[in-house]
């Protein structure tokens, strides 16, 4: 199973953003991975599209962009508009979570759902279907720097069997507390895609933390006898 970094720029040097992602692009991270939070859902405040927008300008990676935000709904056509590849809204702020994973479909780029630690698997069991992406929240969202809550792992397992039986063609990603120390659990436990922030841009060297990162998930695999 092919392992992908997102490095998060939520934890990037904001004052250099173009030098830093050039560095995690240049090092093999696959994907940007661009916290959206409104002060409402979580509490806290990032970016809104024209951030996107510069961002996409910057790179040529893939921006899987994350929606921390109250009626999502209302703000999808303008963050597809600054250029996400990804749009991932969680179900604890859709009233219709079906209604709007079709209406991400409908603006011709990639779905992705997400659940915070403690919401059960069972709560978007029937829409994954509708997805490409699970994003399962390994901290409670809102700041960087966090550490990994450990009963995730388990879940992150239930979610790979339950797609797997299912055949549905959706990636399982994890955000939060993800590195050196915690990739092995999640990828043994079925997670694809890594986001890591401060682990990646708190370090010396964040070109070759990434190098690190996927050096470590290509030593490990998904442990399938645990099903």
């Amino acid at each position: 199973m092919s392992i992908r970094i997102a490095p998060s720029i939520l934890s990037a040097n904001f004052a250099a953003l173009g030098e830093d992602i050039r560095k995690v692009e240049q090092a093999g991270a696959q994907l940007l991975h661009v916290d959206v939070m409104d002060g409402h859902f979580v509490p806290n405040i990032t970016i809104g599209p024209p951030v996107v927008k510069s961002i996409k300008n910057a790179t040529k990676l893939p921006l899987d962009v994350h929606l921390m935000i109250s009626d999502p709904d209302k703000y999808i056509p303008a963050f597809v508009d600054a250029g996400a590849t990804t749009l991932t809204v969680h179900a604890e702020a859709t009233v219709h979570l079906d209604r709007t994973l079709n209406f991400i479909r409908s603006q011709n780029v990639l779905v992705g759902v997400s659940i915070n630690p403690a919401t059960p698997l069972s709560v978007v069991e029937y829409a994954l279907g509708l997805a490409d992406v699970l994003l399962i929240m390994t901290v409670n969202p809102g700041f960087g720097g966090q550490r990994f809550i450990p009963y995730t792992v388990e879940k992150i397992r239930r979610a790979r069997q339950l797609i797997d039986e299912r055949n549905y063609g959706c990636t399982i990603e994890v955000d939060g507390g993800i590195d050196a120390r915690t990739v092995p659990d999640v990828v043994k436990a079925g997670a694809q895609v890594l986001v890591a922030g401060s682990a990646i841009f708190h370090s010396p060297d964040p070109a070759r933390k990434v190098k690190e990162l996927l050096e470590i998930a290509a030593s490990v695999s998904y442990d399938r006898r645990r099903e």
